[in-house]
């Protein structure tokens, strides 16, 4: 057997070459300058020894694949299968580019086919060639095919048309569905189609405990098959004797595939993420004509919502039709040719943990940024508020070790002095800057006295706070309480904000992190005080996030569970309640520096939310259970002369503290 290939070095060309690796016979493998060591490195991959290899220099954009006369006369009469793969498999790609590699590209590989008399011509063309016909789509239709607006289906129905007509040889033409990996090693070389919906499942998954159900959308049935399949019925097809299967389509694609909704599921599972357990039918959307969903589609705040949203999860809008692609294909004709083989598209419930396990270990976009945080902040500018101890002071420390000049902010001179000292001692860079945060006057000074040394800030870190845990029982006599907490943190931090946003705008860039509480997504009781202050603030820079995304500012809420730190200290229960260090709450601020999330939580206070806004009521009984398990302590009843009874905390509340780890109580 001889064996002419294009595209050898694609992702379904090299899986080729590792099966024709177990037949004899030699392969000429076209190749465009550039690209002839990773190609040799797919042959030595295949397992394909030198001497069955023949390199032939091309190119698709040239007349009769720009294949030299001396090689043409070298394959003429070799060449028992020609396979043309070389192809854009690419929703998102131009229209031109489109055009020239799939049609153009098409026609010269067939003129090449006709030139050297190729026993037969085998492309593999795509499901897209269809368009996006409703119904079912045989193996025998092909001028019915509708809906090629997209350069994709359309180049692919053009294409196709150019290998039935213009080929001079028997030809066979391979539709396949949705190629993903390897169905046991999950492996593949690029993300496209299904993976790009892979980074939503993640950022769930993060945010949400896996088993609770989400709404999402059923959509149609998507096919997907896996590349092995592919390959195996491509390679056998392919080696079939007998005229009946000349100048044939076939489509290898999964007889039974799963609706869209179904699909994230089984993906969802092997992400160990929450599934979507109410799935709305697309087809409702059917109902809206055309002319007012592309109206509404076409209004420049939906546009950009959509473009925004998209562009966080890096879902490429075309790959939207996925969702809605009404069609469904035959496979009398592969069935036909497939049986006794052994070959049948494996179920996708069975692979797909083996697809996601090797794109989150491999593809993940994630893996090739910089998640380092001397690449955010190094030889920026980090303003930190209540730096002199617990968590300001953690993330001073690891911001300056990761190369960034740090401004330590708090009253007093000389603790700010000390952690100076611990920087500089380090190698790291800090300025002290002390500041009364609950003084207005004070903290325009320090802005001004900022701005004009270090020309602004590049990230802001809102960490000083107040705590008081009092009940409103206990309260109705102290509203300075509530004055005293709204001064320090609500209105200290909104006035550095303000104070210092100009400068962010003028430079056009800034991050401003807010150390909020878990207390505002659990309204624990007996932190009224605390929790509408911190929700304060919570709710101003939910407002100023969407005026200042021009400016490129950022703004990130972080949802601090409870840290064992100073302001704990005079509540003696919580010297037996589960905490985090003031070392893990930094990690949590400086990795909100390198991604610069809207939100930080734990997924207990990500539930929390959730739960209050489905079942509020429900909510509040545990949560007044809570409060009669936790009484209030000395310090709150005004008692100086505590015994240390008020430390003592009963089994059923240490596990109540436990089970809902990390809330303060």
């Amino acid at each position: 057997m001889g064996y002419f290939i294009t595209g050898a070095t694609g992702f379904i060309g090299g899986n080729l070459l590792k099966r024709l690796a177990g037949r004899d016979g030699d392969l000429w493998l076209l190749v465009r300058e550039g690209s002839t060591e990773r190609l040799l490195e797919k042959c030595q991959a295949a397992g394909l020894s030198q001497d069955r290899v023949h390199l032939v220099e091309g190119d698709l954009t040239q007349p009769r694949a720009g294949v030299s006369d001396e090689n043409v006369a070298a394959m003429t009469g070799t060449i028992d299968h020609a396979f043309h793969l070389a192809a854009i498999y690419d929703l998102t790609a131009s229209g031109e580019a489109q055009h020239a590699a799939n049609v153009e590209g098409t026609r010269h590989v067939v003129e090449l086919v006709n030139a050297i008399g190729a026993g037969r011509f085998h492309h593999v063309s795509s499901i897209a060639a269809g368009g996006t016909y409703r119904g079912e789509f045989t193996e025998d239709m092909f001028d019915e095919a509708t809906g090629l607006d997209h350069p994709y289906f359309a180049t692919k129905h053009e294409s196709e048309d150019v290998a039935r007509s213009e080929a001079q040889v028997p030809w066979r033409v391979y539709r396949p569905g949705i190629v993903v990996g390897d169905s046991t090693t999950g492996e593949i070389d690029k993300i496209d189609g299904p993976y790009y919906f892979f980074k939503l499942i993640q950022k769930l998954r993060g945010m949400l405990p896996m088993w609770l159900p989400l709404l999402g959308v059923e959509g149609r049935r998507l096919n997907v098959v896996p590349v092995d399949f592919v390959v195996a019925a491509l390679d056998h097809i392919a080696h079939l004797d007998g005229p009946e299967w000349d100048n044939q389509a076939f489509h290898l694609v999964d007889p039974e595939p799963l609706t869209v909704g179904e699909l994230m599921n089984v993906f969802a599972r092997a992400a160990h993420a929450p599934q979507f357990g109410i799935r709305v039918d697309s087809r409702l959307f059917d109902m809206v004509p055309a002319a007012a969903k592309g109206l509404l589609g076409n209004l420049p705040p939906v546009k950009d919502i959509k473009r925004a949203v998209l562009g966080d999860l890096g879902i490429p809008e075309d790959t939207l039709k996925y969702v809605n692609w009404a069609t469904t294909y035959g496979t009398e004709r592969v069935t036909a040719a497939l049986e006794g083989s052994g070959i049948a598209c494996p179920r996708i419930e069975d692979y797909g943990a083996a697809i996601w396990d090797y794109w989150e270990r491999n593809l993940d976009p994630d893996l090739f940024r910089d998640h380092s945080l001397s690449g955010a902040i190094r030889d920026r500018t980090v303003l930190i508020t209540g730096a002199s101890d617990g968590i300001g002071r953690e993330v001073a420390l690891q911001a300056a070790a990761a190369g960034g000049h740090v401004l330590l902010v708090s009253r007093t001179r000389e603790k700010l002095e000390a952690v100076q000292a611990e920087i500089e001692e380090a190698g790291g860079r800090a300025s002290v800057h002390p500041c009364d945060l609950s003084d207005m006057d004070d903290i325009d000074r320090m802005a001004k006295e900022i701005v004009a040394e270090h020309g602004g800030v590049d990230v802001l870190v809102n960490n000083a706070g107040r705590s008081i845990r009092r009940s409103v029982r206990l309260s109705v006599d102290r509203f300075h309480d509530y004055e005293r907490t709204m001064q320090l943190n609500y209105f200290g931090a909104v006035k550095l904000i303000l104070a210092l946003l100009p400068s962010m705008m003028e430079r056009k860039r800034g991050h401003i992190i807010n150390v909020s509480s878990i207390g505002v997504q659990t309204n624990v009781p007996r932190f009224s005080a605390y929790v509408a202050s911190k929700a304060a603030l919570d709710a101003f820079s939910r407002v100023i996030a969407s005026e200042v995304i021009d400016d490129n500012i950022h703004m990130t809420e972080i949802h601090m569970p409870l840290v064992r730190t100073n302001m704990i200290a005079p509540t003696k229960i919580y010297d037996h309640f589960p905490t985090i260090s003031p070392e893990e709450a930094g990690e949590m601020v400086t990795s909100a520096m390198i991604d610069r999330p809207k939100k930080v939580g734990t997924g207990l206070g990500n539930f929390a939310e959730v739960a209050y806004a489905i079942a509020p009521k429900v909510v509040d009984q545990v949560l007044h259970n809570a409060y009669k398990l936790f009484p209030d302590s000395a310090a709150a009843k005004g008692d100086d002369k505590a015994t240390g009874e008020e430390g003592k905390t009963s089994n059923e509340g240490l596990a109540f503290a436990y089970l809902l780890r990390g809330v303060h109580w």
